[in-house]
């Protein structure tokens, strides 16, 4: 006798666009926070129901963590764009120009997701915190090797440290954020890095 094969039925597909889905909500934890962030403003956002949003995403942190990726290959794509620049004074002088026109760019909420997202957090949402953190942690770390190539090529003097200079530019940076969020104009942040590369080591 041949044995009857059962097929299972299959899911049904998803009715919503998961890209333009993940889009919608970093557009809400950009503008609210992670803790500030609903599960009904994002529901909202993304145009989609509860069950949706579960089945999709697992849940709330991980749709947070897909919005990270998110926003590093989009509006924050630039820290990893300008540090292929040949020099490490043009990569560190693109980095937070580039950074001064994103930041204050009129089609996305002010600000960066990577640092609000970390001062904002409480108690309950420590592994997010954590998260942000590291997060910024390896972009500090990019710019330490970029430096640590250009002191080794000779573009830095001998009595510079790599790993301090790194620290500085990236808490400019971090600075330049909480004062695009705070209002500050596209002109008085580019003034903060020309003010900024005054430090440059010669």
């Amino acid at each position: 006798m041949k044995t009857k094969t059962i097929s299972r039925p299959r899911g049904r597909p998803r009715s919503f666009d998961v890209g333009k889905a993940v889009d919608r909500a970093l557009d809400v934890f950009w503008r609210k926070g992670y803790e500030g962030a609903s599960l009904s403003d994002l529901t909202r956002a993304m145009r989609i129901n509860r069950p949706s949003l579960y089945a999709a995403f697992g849940d709330k942190e991980t749709l947070f963590r897909k919005a990270l990726d998110r926003y590093s290959s989009g509006p924050g794509a630039y820290g990893t764009e300008a540090l292929n620049e040949p020099t490490a004074h043009a990569a560190i002088e693109r980095l937070l120009r580039c950074a001064a026109d994103s930041l204050t760019d009129p089609h996305h909420p002010r600000g960066c997701l990577m640092v609000q997202g970390a001062l904002t957090c409480g108690d309950e949402a420590e592994s997010v915190r954590k998260e942000l953190i590291t997060r910024r942690e390896q972009g500090e770390a990019a710019v330490r090797r970029r430096l640590q190539r250009a002191k080794t090529e000779g573009e830095l003097p001998a009595n510079c440290n790599p790993a301090d200079l790194a620290r500085f530019f990236t808490t400019v940076l971090h600075g330049m954020c909480v004062e695009a969020a705070s209002g500050a104009s596209r002109v008085e942040l580019h003034r903060i890095v020309d003010t900024s590369l005054r430090a440059w080591p010669k």
